[in-house]
């Protein structure tokens, strides 16, 4: 079994310093890739993420429903945070990401949620859109170290992610799990709301695996470290999967533990837009799975 990454931080009192330092950037935020610049401290509203010093979370809980190496038999400890730094118009969570459904948690709190989530069985903790809330996971983190976490951590984003805030999180996560949405900016910019969405998340997964490198397994099939990859398959290649897959092929790897996710489906603001009307059929699908198996692509979820 592979040692959780933090805790070594956590020994030497880098862990508290990461903590500290991601609060001050809080100050004129850049801890997503929006880098909105705003004092998120005072003024949380003028952040796309409309959070300021208190993370807001909507659920807390063992989750079994995600890939096979995180949810193992006991559950994945999942905290959904609410609010999110992308408006995707298809998502299925939107009442959480778009609404911000849930509470507030000061960081004591949270920490108390990761242990009681350790002390339920659960293989990990599992923060799910944890982008624009790197200062209260370290704060939280500071405590739950010093009070025995020692589950590893899984980092749950929708790969819209900052360089900055992604080197804060170096030495600290032990599992990143970024989607993989568009290979084209322009296609995705009415979808998610940004209009860099592609650079960003090719930079952002490039950096994930400089620092986990590919996902590990144990001896029980847990992952205990490296980089899980997902994309959700779209109607008439919409998210060009042909272009996300060659990429991870020729410039992540081989190796990369892939989910190539069947489940979209119109939901949310997604009957606005005519190309998002339907699923994908089982053809694309099957056209998806066969293309990364022609890349070399052998993990698949």
């Amino acid at each position: 079994m592979i040692a959780a990454a933090y805790l070594t931080l956590y020994r030497s009192g880098e862990l508290q310093a990461r903590a500290a330092t991601a609060r001050q950037r809080m100050k004129s935020c850049v801890l997503c890739a929006n880098r909105c610049k705003v004092d998120r401290r005072v003024s949380p509203e003028g952040a796309r993420c409309r959070t300021g010093a208190n993370a807001v979370v909507s659920s807390v809980g063992p989750h079994h429903g995600e890939e096979r190496p995180i949810s193992g038999r006991r559950g994945s400890g999942t905290i959904f945070f609410g609010w999110c730094n992308l408006h995707c118009v298809f998502c299925q969570n939107f009442q959480i990401s778009q609404r911000g459904e849930g509470r507030e948690m000061s960081d004591a709190t949270l920490a108390a949620q990761m242990l009681a989530l350790q002390a339920a069985g659960c293989h990990n903790i599992n923060f799910v859109s944890p982008s624009h809330v790197i200062p209260q996971i370290l704060g939280a983190l500071t405590i739950a170290a010093g009070q025995g976490l020692t589950l590893p951590l899984v980092y749950n984003s929708g790969g819209y992610d900052s360089r900055e805030g992604l080197e804060l999180m170096q030495g600290v996560i032990d599992i990143y799990m970024p989607d993989m949405k568009f290979a084209d900016s322009e296609v995705a910019r009415p979808f998610l709301g940004v209009s860099d969405y592609a650079e960003v998340n090719r930079g952002a997964v490039r950096e994930m695996h400089r620092q986990v490198s590919d996902l590990v397994l144990g001896e029980t099939g847990l992952a205990q470290r490296g980089l899980l990859i997902r994309h959700l398959v779209l109607p008439d290649n919409l998210a060009g999967t042909d272009a996300i897959l060659t990429f991870i092929a020729s410039k992540i790897s081989r190796a990369t533990y892939l989910n190539l996710m069947n489940q979209y489906r119109p939901c949310s603001h997604a009957s606005a837009y005519p190309a998002l009307g339907r699923r994908p059929t089982h053809a694309e699908l099957r056209q998806a799975w066969a293309l990364a198996r022609q890349l070399g692509l052998h993990r698949l979820d």
